[in-house]
């Protein structure tokens, strides 16, 4: 029998930016002068004071289990260099800005030496006018030549929703440079009648990678004088493009270099990145090239007041018995309640969408009964909804009509939120870097502010409230991405092909791999080699071989059965675990029952209902060995590393009540399996390490698939994952091991880099998996520590007591990590922190960002389930739309006529 623990979606991607003072060495900017301290917000309460109120109610003031303070700083201002532009500097000035920050007028000076530089500091500290002076200055000049468009710069962003507000601000500020700064949006949004104006007269043009990838690149001829000009690329967010969809960004941008190349231009790449650890390494795997680092946050920052809060236990009891916690979307709404209240201004992060749509609708009752006008003071946000409904939010947003919103990432870096007091996080996001991202929300223009991390049911968010060391006396983490990953290099290799023929002096900027996928495309017809190159074979769109969200498929349409209306749509990987027959689906605040999905039109038909209760997918998993990279020694047992294959179905979904969680029912379903092959790290353990932590036979099963659950939750503190990319599988004798076995593995085609990490970091992060469980406060197990709501055995069987006994075991002879001291007495040591891998290891997306549904070129994030910890990447795509899988775990072409292109 095998125990898996696997998840219910893909994760609302999370983008990082951190206000730590993470330190590191750049030269400062010339003729730098110190400037005041930050004031204080004027006559806002202060944030102790709005904490203070928050916990005066009864019973909350031992919900919060630790308050950080961070200080305000000043900061350091410097001059513009001389060779940017009177005009621009003057604009500059009318906007309010006499002097820039220190670091920005470094940024600067790099990108007009014709260094490609990333500018990786805090929320607010002035990013986009660092890459936007020397920009400016360079396209006025442009506007003097006899084309009117000597130089052009193109604007790339993770969202849809951030170019447009992107566009908004150069506008005005280039608004007193008359008509020699043309800015304009080309996305999937954008007019046909306007897109021929963008391509001929725009010489600042703002899209993201999709679009880029899909619609500019391989139409670059009607490009062609754009390109020819281009002199600067600026990549903001650039922190957001981690693992594979940070991979095929990377490529998408040396497509982007070969085509300006063969046009004569060769264009400066300017970034902004959160601060992270050595942003210039990560932002060099993402361009391919040589970057100069600015991370010298020169800003001044208003006082931060962090406050962890843990939901209490409730009276009802869960699975087999086990106590259960308050949820954080309960929580939270009741936080976002009491903060619309006092009028502060507020955003509570969501996980999941449709925790977002429940934190909404919840604060709006409670609103209803203190005042009947504050309901319409609150809203929800994520993506999924259509264009309108999200600009008009924005709008509403921007002028202050709402007070509190309860929004996924779609919001966090879909556009400049300003003048907020407090942000409150439901559940930790996955890494410390989204963490300060969201955080750094709040307290704009130098007032101070408050942020609240509510706990999840869940074991790193339990060991994270209780352990504030981890959060704020560790680094952010680094950005790390594989441009080498096969499934994702090969049809970039055909989409290149198509754009331009493929010649020997090409293959270098795509990367070492290359050499070995040219046979396997030439021996699949995809390519064919002449004099001249490697040539494009199909009628179909190479573009189309692959989505760059890494999802594939056609998004299902989510249809209103009575009216036809489209509610939204779902990516295809998702569908089997959010719009089964009988889910419920909220959309703007309304709840829908799903009556039947048609996996083979793509549509879930909905009628809208209002069940006392949400619904949570579970499914069951078998995996596969396929070759072991390699393994080391613990003891008599073995740590592995290598390929699998994963195979995962969708079996039942439970039934629970809204605020409590309580489990009302199991209805079964009858939905395909789902094939992945992938990474996985995986551990045995021998019958004398059995005997020694003595375990029998008959607890077996439950000591292996209670660390397994658990293993699962810690992950993300040291692989910088989200536990929604990682699944997970115990097998109390496995038949390629022949010995018991935990398996953990990436949720993505040919992996992402997260059993890698956890290979290299599997000392600590198994310790700390241990210390979680160990230091419960439960008898026999709960969801803070082996429980799992997305289990498809039912949470049964578990074992705490022999978890902790089988990890001590299997720890007492384990090697030291990378870095990591030897604790005592074969108990090592459990760092609170980010343990690095060696260099160059890939990592995952967990900072994707949500995509706003029905955008062509920004495909729908991915839909959560409630509250809870969904596990494991259930219904993972299978590659490029079309694929096969190769052995090993290699990208394999598709066949001879792949769907979808």
């Amino acid at each position: 029998m095998a125990f898996n623990h696997l998840r219910a979606a893909m994760h609302d991607a999370l983008g990082p930016l951190s206000v730590l003072p993470v330190t590191h060495s750049v030269p400062m900017a010339k003729n730098h002068r110190p400037s005041e301290p930050p004031g204080s917000g004027g006559s806002r309460p202060s944030p102790d004071v709005v904490l203070d109120r928050l916990a005066a109610a009864a019973g909350r003031s031992s919900r919060i289990t630790h308050t950080e303070h961070l200080p305000p700083r000043a900061g350091t201002h410097a001059i513009w260099p001389d060779r940017i532009r009177p005009e621009v500097i003057a604009a500059i000035q009318k906007a309010g800005i006499e002097h820039p920050w220190a670091h920005q007028a470094t940024a600067a000076e790099h990108a007009l030496d014709g260094e490609s530089v990333v500018i990786a500091t805090g929320t607010a500290s002035g990013k986009s006018l660092a890459y936007l002076a020397p920009v400016l200055s360079a396209l006025l000049d442009g506007s003097e030549a006899p084309n009117g468009r000597g130089a052009t710069a193109l604007y790339l962003s993770p969202t849809k929703a951030l170019a447009a507000d992107q566009r908004r601000s150069v506008k005005a500020l280039a608004a007193p440079l008359g008509n020699g700064i043309r800015p304009a949006v080309y996305d999937g949004d954008t007019p046909v009648e306007e897109r021929e104006w963008v391509r001929q007269y725009a010489n600042y043009v703002l899209t993201n990678p999709d679009m880029l990838h899909r619609g500019i690149l391989p139409s670059h001829p009607r490009w062609s004088s754009f390109l020819r000009a281009l002199r600067y690329v600026v990549i903001d967010e650039c922190h957001t493009y981690r693992g594979v969809f940070g991979s095929h960004v990377a490529q998408v941008v040396r497509r982007l270099r070969r085509l300006c190349a063969r046009y004569g231009a060769d264009p400066v790449f300017l970034l902004a990145s959160a601060t992270a650890a050595e942003p210039s390494v990560a932002a060099g795997r993402l361009t391919g090239l040589t970057v100069t680092e600015v991370a010298d946050d020169a800003s001044p920052r208003g006082e931060l007041v962090f406050a962890l809060w843990e939901p209490p236990l409730t009276e009802l009891s869960g699975e087999k018995g086990a106590p259960v916690r308050r949820t954080a979307t309960a929580e939270t709404a009741d936080l976002l309640t009491d903060l619309t209240v006092q009028g502060v201004r507020s955003v509570a992060f969501v996980r999941s969408r449709r925790g977002a749509e429940l934190i909404s609708v919840i604060a709006k009752e409670r609103l209803a009964e203190v005042d009947r006008s504050l309901p319409s003071r609150v809203a929800a946000y994520r993506g999924g909804y259509l264009p309108e409904e999200r600009r008009a939010l924005e709008r509403a947003l921007h002028s202050g009509s709402l007070l509190g919103l309860a929004a996924t990432t779609a919001l966090e870096l879909g556009i400049d939120v300003s003048g907020l007091d407090a942000v409150v996080i439901a559940g930790y996001p996955g890494t410390r870097a989204s963490l300060w991202q969201q955080a750094g929300r709040a307290g704009r223009a130098g007032q101070g502010a408050l942020a609240i991390l509510v706990a999840r049911d869940d074991p790193l968010d339990t060991f994270l409230v209780h352990h504030p060391e981890a959060l704020f006396q560790q680094p952010v983490e680094s950005t790390v991405l594989d441009p080498d990953n096969p499934y994702v290099l090969a049809p970039h290799l055909c989409a290149a092909a198509a754009e331009l023929p493929l010649t020997e002096s090409d293959l270098a900027l795509f990367g070492p791999a290359v050499a070995e996928l040219l046979p396997q495309l030439e021996a699949a017809k995809l390519l064919r080699r002449r004099a001249s190159g490697w040539h494009w074979t199909r009628r179909e769109r190479a573009a189309d071989l692959t989505d760059i969200r890494g999802e594939g498929g056609r998004p299902v349409q989510i249809v209103e059965e009575g009216t036809g209306r489209l509610l939204g749509t779902v990516d295809e990987s998702a569908a089997h675990t959010a719009v089964h027959e009988g889910a419920v689906h909220l959309h703007q605040g309304r709840t829908y029952l799903v009556r039947k999905l048609d996996l083979e039109d793509s549509v879930a038909l909905v009628e809208e209902a209002g069940p006392p209760y949400s619904t949570t997918a579970r499914d069951t998993t078998a995996i596969a060995v396929l070759d072991t990279d390699t393994e080391i020694p613990w003891g008599d047992g073995r740590l592995c590393y290598g390929s699998v294959e994963v195979t995962n179905q969708v079996v039942s979904f439970l039934r629970r009540k809204l605020i409590t969680g309580e489990v009302l029912g199991e209805t079964k379903l009858d939905l395909p399996p789902r094939t992945l092959r992938t990474r996985a790290v995986w551990w045995t353990v021998t019958q004398d390490q059995l005997d020694a932590a003595r375990i029998n036979p008959e607890i077996l099963g439950g000591a292996l698939h209670a660390a397994e659950h658990a293993s699962i939750g810690m992950l993300p503190l040291f692989a910088t994952c989200d536990r929604w990319d990682i699944g997970g599988v115990s097998v109390p004798l496995h038949p390629d091991t022949l010995l018991p076995t935990v398996f953990v593995y990436d949720g993505h085609p040919g992996g992402a880099g997260f059993a890698e990490r956890a290979f290299h970091t599997a000392r600590a992060w198994l310790t700390a998996t241990r210390q979680a469980i160990a230091s419960c406060e439960c008898e026999a197990g709960c969801p803070s520590c082996i429980q799992s709501p997305k289990c498809g055995n039912g949470n049964e069987p578990l074992h705490k007591r022999g978890a902790v006994r089988l990890l001590t075991e299997l720890l007492r002879s384990a090697p030291p990590g990378p870095g990591q001291p030897e604790g005592p007495a074969g108990e090592p040591d459990v760092p609170a922190g980010q343990p690095q891998g060696p260099a160059g290891q890939p990592e995952g997306p967990a900072g994707q960002p949500e995509g706003p549904a029905g955008e062509p070129d920004v495909p729908a994030g991915q839909p959560q389930g409630p509250a809870g910890q969904p596990e494991g990447p259930a219904g993972q795509p299978e590659g490029p739309a079309g694929q096969t899988k190769g052995p090993r775990g290699r990208w394999a072409p598709p066949s001879a006529d792949p769907p979808g292109t």
